[in-house]
């Protein structure tokens, strides 16, 4: 039986399926292939709770944590409305294959269409291309305002000052 439930952090099963799924992810390559920080572990879940636009989306298989979406609210100036990004997004490997990823995504959507968002975003790695297939299957596409400016990229500064020596320096 599969399930597929806005998590509730506050549930001892929901965080340890978070923890458990997000680590299983930090650890692929395309995830960074490291595993979380003592730190992260220890403060994610009660972190993630105080951030006011957090939603964490989760996938059962049979009661096993099988896929998992954490996903923050963003605001668009140009629209005055609502966006929700998808920050973490992935499947369990023994999971993949089962049509998860458009399950978790169109409850992201039924998520967004209920808090009046004008749109969905997401970062996904080029050499994502199975990622990138659902994606785009899902209706995602490259974001651009006029074609003769091209694409949007995306750029990051890391900031050590505000990271202590045990946490990861990834977002």
């Amino acid at each position: 039986m599969t399930q597929i439930i806005l998590a509730d952090l506050s549930d001892p099963s929901h965080a340890r399926a978070v923890l458990h799924l997000l680590n299983e992810y930090a650890t692929d390559c395309m995830g960074g292939g490291e595993e979380l920080s003592g730190h992260t572990r220890k403060h994610l879940i009660a972190e993630l709770g105080k951030r006011v636009g957090c939603r964490v989306v989760l996938a059962f298989i049979d009661g096993l944590p099988a896929g998992l979406a954490i996903c923050f609210e963003n605001f668009s100036t140009f629209l005055c409305a609502p966006i929700l990004n998808i920050h973490d997004f992935t499947v369990a490997p023994e999971f993949r294959g089962r049509g998860l990823s458009k399950q978790l995504l169109a409850k992201v959507e039924e998520i967004a269409k209920k808090t009046a968002c004008c749109k969905i975003t997401l970062e996904v790695l080029e050499g994502n291309t199975i990622a990138r297939a659902v994606y785009s299957k899902f209706g995602f596409e490259g974001y651009e305002l006029d074609p003769e400016m091209g694409k949007a990229l995306f750029y990051e500064k890391k900031l050590g000052t505000n990271v202590s020596p045990e946490k990861s320096v990834r977002s």
